[in-house]
């Protein structure tokens, strides 16, 4: 069947040592479901242009195909695992989210299964059960947050034959030359991250996302040092103190500990002006990415609401506002919180999953 190919052909380029992306096989899916699977040339440049990131790997990639869907046997050390393997779909009585190998008469049979990772990257956090909480808490942990990059005052060695004169190194060069400055040195502006400031709505009408949202805020703050989140309910609250522990849970437990409207209402016009207030005239948000994670319902004032994203959007370089009900059908900004803040917003994006969440890390890395 069709959606059976991507995660079985994803299956077999992994056994050859070919290194995907996580996402890839969801990749490779959609192109399938784009292009169709009448004729092989589809198939095959629909894989290689989603499934293959080194042109080292096209050979492997070539023999995979050939193996998969034209029933050659592979060759190659590389391939060594594939030889004189059948590929068994659908095979009942196994209960396994990986693939497994038994003995069915003289060849090895491989039983292929969806993997939960695939599943759990595009479902919404709403609809979790406890165990795929546990097991997005694992994927939520290789999930590397970056922020924008600016032009540093700080500067480095640079190649180019122009910019500022480096003039420690011109000399230090010289001397192999006699003292003639013959090779000189040049400097250019080095760069360095923006600082990356997360607000996270956890009212009551988020407590669905806000457990998945928390800890993708923790992901943020461990894996840099220039990361501020804190909690929007009632009041504002910081937990980037609470949110540095390695450690998930306890980071968690002790944010929780901290925020004491977690579940509460929402005013969120309030919290932007003690943010504004308090933390934005200290340097906080001027030239920062800053990220609201929140669903716009708003139980205060939305003209305060629009005053205080105003005053926001003339400090921080880009305003990204996440929105897990973006993805929902149908779906218009029409909460009189949301459409107060909707004006100054620079990026509108979704936050309901795993893949939307890497695709906001997309963003905030632009």
């Amino acid at each position: 069947e069709l959606d059976r190919i991507p995660v079985v052909f994803a299956r077999l380029l992994r056994h050859a040592g070919i290194d995907m992306p996580a996402g890839a096989t969801a990749q490779f899916a959609r192109a399938l479901a784009a292009t169709g699977a009448e004729t092989r040339d589809a198939v095959y440049w629909a894989g290689r242009a989603t499934l293959i990131r080194r042109h080292e790997d096209l050979g492997d990639y070539d023999r995979c195909f050939d193996a998969l869907f034209l029933g050659t046997s592979p060759t190659g050390a590389a391939d060594a695992s594939l030889r004189a393997v059948t590929v068994g779909l659908d095979v009942p009585g196994v209960d396994s989210d990986d693939a497994v190998t038994s003995d069915a008469g003289d060849d090895p049979v491989i039983q292929v299964r969806y993997s939960r990772a695939e599943i759990l990257r595009e479902r919404d956090f709403a609809s979790y059960t406890p165990e795929e909480h546990a097991e997005a808490r694992r994927l939520m942990a290789d999930l590397r947050v970056h922020s924008a990059m600016r032009r540093s005052r700080r500067t480095k060695p640079t190649t180019r034959r122009r910019g500022r004169p480096d003039l420690r190194c011109t000399v230090r060069r010289s001397l192999a030359s006699g003292g003639e400055p013959i090779v000189r040195a040049f400097r250019e502006p080095a760069e360095r991250s923006r600082r990356l400031v997360l607000l996270c709505d956890v009212s009551g009408s988020m407590e669905p996302y806000a457990r998945a949202l928390a800890r993708f805020l923790h992901s943020a703050v461990v894996a840099g040092s220039r990361v501020e989140a804190f909690a929007l309910g009632t009041r504002l609250t910081r937990i980037t103190r609470e949110l540095s522990s390695r450690d998930p849970d306890v980071a968690l437990a002790a944010a929780a500990r901290r925020v004491t409207d977690w579940s509460g209402g929402t005013r969120l016009g309030d919290g932007l002006k003690t943010f504004n207030d308090v933390w934005g005239l200290r340097g906080m948000a001027r030239g920062a990415v800053v990220v609201i994670l929140s669903d716009g319902w708003d139980r205060g004032d939305a003209a305060l609401l629009a005053e205080q994203m105003a005053r926001l959007s003339r400090v921080a370089y880009r305003i990204v506002w996440v929105n897990p009900l973006k993805a929902s059908e149908g779906y218009e900004p029409l909460a009189a919180g949301m459409a107060a803040a909707l004006p100054y917003i620079d990026e509108f994006v979704e936050g309901h999953s795993l893949a939307a969440l890497e695709q906001l890390n997309t963003v905030l890395a632009r």
